[in-house]
């Protein structure tokens, strides 16, 4: 018997809501895209929308937003089920980090990357966690990181944020699994982003982190894309409440 397997993943058609316009973020769209998804984008930032389809040629619906705003999550999730006819699957993955010794952040320093990484996340899986509970299917992805495990120095705030998105995902999936509904994080090791770039061009930096890494080399955005669209599929249908390590074999050391 011959098995289809054109649309195996069953995003054919699949409404997505991808927060985060750029490096994982744009990954993630064209591959969506190319499953053949109808894709709501979200971002702050006008330009790196605009570019989604002057630049990269791609057929998203785009929605301008500052998540760290009240009421911001709600807003977005409602225009994309505006824009779509309902939702389907949610990505979260927009994140800020700020590499500094504990002893060095204030107050407000610690609070704003937890407002980006953690509470914004929050705020986008709630609204579309409300909404596919209701209809009774729906596959939430966060990006976390490996951080949210190791204990990384200089890495304080982000760590936290992520730990504390691990967590949350896994609540609202215990919350959420009897619905129809999965919540599952990424947690990628070092990736070859604008998130990272600066950090990586120190001297040194980048052969020490890859001597840390068992496959030999930092990943890519590209890397981040078949997890994801595999954990937005039917395919993934019994897996909820998992945080996939994309790291190369980082955490093993």
């Amino acid at each position: 018997m011959t098995v289809d397997t054109s649309n195996w993943l069953g995003l054919e058609g699949a409404r997505v809501l991808v927060v985060g316009a750029g490096g994982i973020g744009l990954e993630c769209i064209r591959g969506y895209v190319a499953a053949g998804a109808e894709v709501v984008v979200a971002d702050r930032d006008a330009a790196a929308l605009a570019a989604l389809g002057a630049q990269h040629s791609l057929p998203v619906h785009t929605v301008q937003a500052d998540l760290t705003e009240a009421g911001s999550g709600a807003a977005v999730v409602a225009a994309a089920i505006e824009a779509l006819g309902g939702l389907d699957v949610a990505l979260h993955c927009i994140g800020i980090n700020d590499r500094r010794p504990v002893l060095d952040f204030t107050e407000d320093e610690w609070q704003r990357v937890l407002d980006v990484n953690l509470s914004t996340a929050f705020k986008v899986a709630q609204a579309a966690g409300r909404h596919m509970v209701a209809e009774g299917y729906g596959r939430i992805v966060m990006l976390s990181s490996v951080s949210g495990l190791l204990a990384h120095k200089l890495h304080a705030p982000y760590a936290a944020s992520k730990g504390g998105l691990n967590q949350m995902a896994r609540v609202m999936a215990a919350e959420w699994a009897s619905s129809g509904v999965t919540v599952n994080t990424l947690a990628p090791g070092y990736i070859e982003t604008g998130l990272t770039s600066a950090y990586l061009d120190k001297p040194g930096v980048r052969a020490n982190l890859e001597a840390l890494v068992p496959a030999g080399r930092l990943g890519l955005p590209t890397d981040i894309v078949g997890p994801a669209l595999f954990l937005s599929s039917k395919q993934a249908a019994f897996v909820t409440g998992h945080v996939l390590y994309i790291d190369g074999g980082r955490t093993l050391v």
